[in-house]
């Protein structure tokens, strides 16, 4: 009976640790989907955050390689007058602790790509 409580209680604490990380990234970031993405494209900064051998592969039009790893340091090629947009292949890890960086850094108009690039159907180049 001890362990089903143990199990209990730890269902319950991952369920509020995904609800408050939820709550934390709506509150940083707008999660777009494709067509409202692509409307926000044009006037907008599209930061893919993969790594260069993957941007090199598939990437979206216009868009500029900043490793998640590097954002931080290159936290100065992004103006804040105007839109972030973020992506990844999925949407992930990646965009949100972008999300988290650039909010606590003055960025507030900040999306993201629902599904990533797995699923964008818009314009890209293929290396």
């Amino acid at each position: 009976m001890s362990t089903l409580y143990v199990v209990l209680l730890f269902v319950i604490v991952l369920g509020a640790w995904m609800a408050f990380n939820y709550w934390r990234l709506r509150r940083a970031a707008k999660v777009v989907e494709n067509h409202v993405f692509a409307e926000k494209i044009h006037g907008g900064q599209l930061v893919d955050l993969r790594e260069p051998t993957e941007y090199r592969k598939k990437h979206i039009m216009g868009a500029r390689n900043i490793p998640s790893q590097q954002l931080k340091q290159s936290l100065a090629a992004l103006r804040k007058d105007r839109p972030v947009l973020i992506y990844e292949n999925d949407r992930g890890q990646l965009v949100m602790q972008a999300a988290f960086l650039l909010k606590k850094s003055g960025y507030n108009d900040i999306y993201i790509l629902s599904y990533g690039l797995n699923g964008w159907d818009g314009k890209v180049k293929i290396g």
